[in-house]
């Protein structure tokens, strides 16, 4: 009986001594994982509600001092209002509606001061429409119709004095690639975008290049990334947004994504939100020096879809979006190198 009862003692002995070196690796684990989080640098800072309706897949454009959401779904209905967001005094203030059909999934960009619009979806159709605003006058003028298909889910982005859409849906993928120019209001059609069709992919623009990511192709989800040069129309491929190598630089990649957003302040991208069928909150910051992907503290708001960013004097910003069941109206700022402040 001694003997026996020795045996289990050391036996409840071993149990104990391996269950406390179980809690102590996880607790370690734990705490490494919230050091990460801890390490993290950004602030978000939460700005006056965006006063149109809540909404996704609106257009999102930015001038020189002046942002601009226009057009969307709200869940029920598509949308033809335009805002305009005065960053200094953070206010909104509706425009002169958009003359074209209501739309979602449409695209914009900005050419001395002058916003952009066209393509998109009103339910039925894919668009090719096109039109100007002059924030001067307060006029929408219709242009000559975007040189491609129409579509949704496309890019665009301003480069000088020239703007450029490509890629989509317009009932099969697209990565064809045009450039507008205001002074003669034609279309050219460029260089295809590098490597594979896309719809919903991401764009931003940093001193003079144009670069695409991300985005969905038959249900596959892009993980290449290209540089576009307009004095050459050429493109170059650079490292991919996944974890794609043996090296240790994309270990923790987790960019790939459709709908995210993009800004640029102080020569650098930021993405964020969006996800592979799904919502996110992430974020990441990208420098052309290194082509390499820092990741950022996460959005402070809720994980969304479908939203819009943009930049104003070399501050970037979010807004709008949805998740499964909820269309949002709130207005972030992004403080890339301050320490995060929930607070705030």
């Amino acid at each position: 009986m001694f003997i026996k009862e020795l045996t289990e003692t050391k036996g409840m002995k071993k149990i104990l001594k391996f269950g406390i070196i179980l809690l102590v690796s996880f607790l370690f684990v734990a705490c490494n994982n919230d050091d990460d989080e801890e390490d993290l640098v950004g602030n978000w800072v939460e700005l006056s509600d965006f006063e149109g309706v809540p909404r996704a897949d609106a257009v999102g454009v930015s001038t020189d001092e002046k942002g601009y959401v226009i057009g969307g779904y709200d869940g029920e209905d598509r949308l033809n209002d335009i805002w305009e967001f005065v960053p200094g005094q953070d206010y909104w203030r509706q425009k002169a509606d958009f003359p074209g059909v209501a739309r979602n999934g449409a695209v914009g960009f900005s050419v001395n001061n002058k916003v952009y619009v066209g393509t998109g979806y009103d339910g039925t159709n894919k668009l090719n429409d096109f039109y100007e605003f002059d924030p001067a006058t307060n006029v929408w003028t219709q242009k000559a119709d975007f040189g491609g298909s129409g579509r949704y889910g496309a890019i665009a982005m301003a480069i000088g004095d020239k703007g450029y859409i490509g890629t989509g849906f317009d009932g099969n993928y697209l990565k064809d690639f045009w450039e507008y120019d205001p002074a003669s209001d034609s279309w050219t059609q460029k260089v295809s975008v590098g490597g594979s069709k896309r719809r919903d992919a991401m764009v931003f623009v940093i001193n003079g290049i144009g670069y695409v990511c991300g985005g969905v192709d038959n249900g596959i989800y892009e993980e290449d990334f290209w540089k576009y040069d307009p004095s050459a129309d050429d493109w170059s491929q650079l490292r991919d947004i996944s974890d794609a190598t043996d090296d240790d630089y994309d270990d923790d990649y987790a960019i790939t994504r459709t709908n995210g957003v993009c800004f640029v302040m102080n020569d650098k991208a930021y993405v964020a939100t969006g996800g592979k069928n799904t919502t996110g909150g992430d974020v990441w910051e990208y420098s052309p020096t290194t082509d390499l992907w820092e990741e950022k503290t996460d959005m402070e708001g809720s994980d969304r879809t479908e939203a819009i960013g943009f930049t104003i004097n070399n501050v970037g910003y979010v807004t709008t979006g949805r998740n499964s069941s909820y269309y949002f109206d709130d207005v972030w700022r992004l403080e890339p190198e301050a320490e995060y402040d929930e607070y705030d």
